[in-house]
């Protein structure tokens, strides 16, 4: 009898032991699925990034994102916000083509949205012509008409110091405006964390959100003459009809910015938006832009 129960623990014991190696062995396939299921960080080329989930403002991901850098014309995102901040901003407002806006251009060899001189253009065009083919002379247009004083030089400094308010109200503390459209005297800057909470805060608003998902707009001005012509602009966002739900959001380049974009796209109800800076061409921005998007939407 002493014999049999012997062989029973043994056995009980055995079996003990198989399933305990069972279960860790299953345990460890469970978690190399969990390991799996994690997408790997992307690598981007530009020096800076940074991406969020747009609704619970929860970072996705950073490189470098508090460091200082130019923003080249994503600057305009800034523009535009002031311009739709003011109370009671009136789109159909229309805003006479000065001299001094194309001479501008001409002067910094600077992108333009190509308004003529004498033209009436409304605060609405305006925003297309400064958020679409990055017009610079747009964007002086809009701080000549929103910035308060006597002359153009103090409607224009009172302008930026609307933007440097707006920036403050927003809490960013490494972001500062030296112009309207980001080509200033070299003490224009921000952060990729900061350009996309400024974008995040623009894109709140209706109007800027159907101006910047806008590929193409043929706007129709009023002339000197009374008469009118039509202004056709494109977008300089080349993710808008090349990824899947991009809603914007804008463009920038320059000498020491090289290559930047700030970008936003929407998928099954899920919303990210985030800033690449100082990347090192066009293609590169776009590319980087795609690879932190299509990881946001796996997270």
């Amino acid at each position: 009898m002493k014999i049999g129960i012997k062989r029973i623990n043994r056995v009980s014991v055995t079996a003990t032991v198989t399933l305990t190696a069972g279960a860790v062995l299953a345990g460890s396939a469970f978690a190399s699925t969990a390991q799996a299921a994690t997408p790997p960080t992307p690598k981007i080329v530009a020096k800076g990034g940074f991406l969020m989930n747009d609704s619970t403002g929860k970072t996705l991901f950073t490189k470098s994102a508090d460091t200082r850098r130019a923003t080249g014309s994503t600057t305009k995102i800034m523009t535009a916000l002031v311009v739709l901040s003011q109370k009671n901003v009136n789109l159909k407002s229309k805003v006479t083509i000065q001299k001094a806006y194309s001479d501008y251009i001409v002067s910094k060899n600077a992108s333009s949205a190509r308004l003529i001189v004498g033209d009436k253009v409304t605060v609405g065009q305006l925003l297309y012509g400064l958020m679409l083919p990055s017009g610079c002379d747009a964007a002086y247009a809009l701080a000549d008409k929103f910035g308060s004083g006597s002359t153009r030089a103090a409607r224009v400094k009172s302008f930026i110091g609307k933007m440097n308010s707006t920036a403050k109200s927003l809490k960013l503390k490494n972001t500062r405006f030296d112009s309207f459209d980001g080509i200033g005297s070299g003490s224009n800057y921000s952060t990729p964390r900061d350009l996309t909470k400024i974008a995040g805060k623009a894109m709140k608003n209706s109007t800027f959100r159907s101006i910047v998902k806008t590929k193409s707009t043929k706007q129709k001005v009023t002339t000197k003459s009374g008469g009118y012509r039509y202004m056709s602009w494109t977008n300089t966002n080349k993710l808008l009809g090349s990824y899947s739900g991009a809603t914007g959001v804008k463009t920038g380049s320059g000498p020491t910015a090289k290559y930047c974009l700030v970008f936003a796209a929407t998928r099954k109800g899920k919303t990210v938006i985030g800033t690449v800076l100082t990347s090192t061409s066009e293609a590169n921005r776009t590319a980087d832009a795609k690879k932190l998007m299509d990881y946001g939407f796996k997270k």
